[in-house]
């Protein structure tokens, strides 16, 4: 998928929502846990009641890990749904793989071209050659680390070194890497504050943004200071959305928590 089709979809649905398909067994109605795949029950459910809602959903690859062989293939399962019966749906593989040379290809090639996803995130603390393999694949993103939401961030990603933040050399130099334009970038929704300064350095780009809803982000604000010329948001929500109930409604519950977010998102856009 192009981000100009990502745009487009972006427009007609109105939303700039993405869902986080992060499937814990435990969380789950417990109905579900006597069919034969829960977890892909479970996200086919999700799925077919929120897809007019969102442009993107985003499977957290360790939820499916976890499970070994059964969850590796619900992960299989609930992309090949989506990527059937919702094709305009952008996916990311949210596996945040930071390694190089053959290793980041053959990780690329897992996500990209066995699984089919249009996007992969990845952790660029190994430089160019951990990130530039996942560029090479024609018409498919790469989602990089830039700013996260969580209380580590600070650790390392708003150090000044030699008189500027790390995340800004970050993001300044990911631009220079062969097929650049294929990169997207991870903002956490809490560091609302940041917008301004990353959208100097990358105007254009899509950004990734987890941390609104259960974690505390303001939608308004990211996209008061985050919105590009072309929208560039896609503010993902998880929890509050797929767990908003664990009774057989739960499919319709999680369509009504998505749509105050779609509704919200409509009145933005105007």
């Amino acid at each position: 998928m192009t981000t100009q089709q990502l745009t487009q979809q972006i427009q007609t649905k109105k939303t700039f929502l993405c869902i986080g398909l992060d499937v814990d067994l435990s969380k789950i109605p417990q109905h579900l846990l006597q069919t034969e795949d829960p977890i892909f029950e479970f996200n086919k459910a999700i799925i077919d009641a929120t897809h007019d809602l969102c442009v993107s959903y985003k499977p957290n690859t360790a939820f499916y890990e976890a499970y070994g062989l059964k969850g590796w293939q619900s992960l299989a399962k609930t992309i090949n749904y989506i990527n059937e019966k919702y094709p305009e749906i952008f996916t990311i593989a949210d596996a945040k793989r930071g390694d190089i040379g053959n290793t980041s290809s053959m990780y690329a090639k897992a996500f990209f071209e066995d699984l089919n996803f249009d996007s992969v995130t990845v952790a660029p603390y190994m430089g160019k050659d951990s990130v530039e393999p996942f560029l090479a694949f024609e018409n498919k993103h790469t989602i990089m680390l830039a700013l996260t939401s969580n209380e580590g961030a600070f650790d390392f990603q708003t150090k000044n070194v030699e008189g500027k933040e790390l995340y800004k050399t970050v993001l300044e130099t990911s631009k220079t890497w062969k097929n650049s334009e294929n990169l997207m970038y991870v903002v956490g929704a809490t560091k609302a504050e940041y917008f301004t300064e990353i959208r100097k350095i990358v105007p254009e780009s899509f950004l990734l943004v987890p941390g609104v809803g259960a974690q505390g982000g303001s939608l308004s604000e990211v996209c008061k200071y985050g919105m590009g010329e072309n929208v560039g948001l896609l503010i993902n929500s998880s929890r509050g959305i797929i767990y908003a109930s664990t009774g057989v409604d739960f499919a319709e519950k999680a369509r009504e928590e998505a749509l105050k977010l779609q509704q919200e998102m409509a009145e933005i856009l105007k």
